[in-house]
């Protein structure tokens, strides 16, 4: 996921690490959803680089210490593009990455009336399975979950329903 939001805040324009870094502390807005420490924005740098993701550019210095500024490849921006657009497979991942693709959607003045659709229909099956009255044989475990599906589903109908008012 780290990768992922480095690279989504990159695609918004040429940034360096710091910059970055500061968009995904705590308490900022792609914070909120999966705040990373500075040494893991660098590392995701790197790594988006060695995967031909993203390319390092001109140095920025000013006052500080010299920072290397990062633009996203067009590699980089189709693959993003791709991501943003997928559903996540299972419920316990709409908690950080379906929010973080919500997020970086919103951030893009995009529309994410389509994801949501397309992950409502993504975990459909799992959650009529979970609901099933068939499945009344509940311990503590299966309970969790059945209650996770009905909040998920619950969540991604309001979830369409504010953004088809927007």
């Amino acid at each position: 996921m780290t990768e992922y939001a480095v690279l989504g805040l990159l695609a918004e324009g040429p940034s360096h690490g710091f910059a970055l870094a500061r968009s995904l502390e705590s308490g900022s807005e792609i914070g909120r959803v999966l705040t990373v420490r500075r040494p893991l924005v660098y590392r995701a740098l790197d790594r988006l680089v060695e995967l031909g993701l993203a390319e390092r550019g001109g140095v920025e210095s000013g006052g500080g210490p010299k920072r290397v500024i990062h633009s996203v490849t067009r590699v980089g921006h189709g693959r993003l593009g791709d991501w943003l657009g997928e559903p996540v497979q299972h419920l316990r991942d709409l908690r950080i990455e379906f929010l973080l693709k919500l997020s970086l959607i919103g951030r893009r003045g995009e529309s994410p009336i389509e994801l949501i659709r397309a992950q409502n229909r993504a975990l459909q099956p799992t959650i009529e399975a979970l609901d099933d009255p068939a499945n009344d044989d509940l311990d503590h475990v299966e309970l969790w979950r059945r209650n996770n599906a009905i909040a998920a589903a619950t969540y991604l109908e309001d979830l369409e329903t504010l953004h088809r008012a927007l």
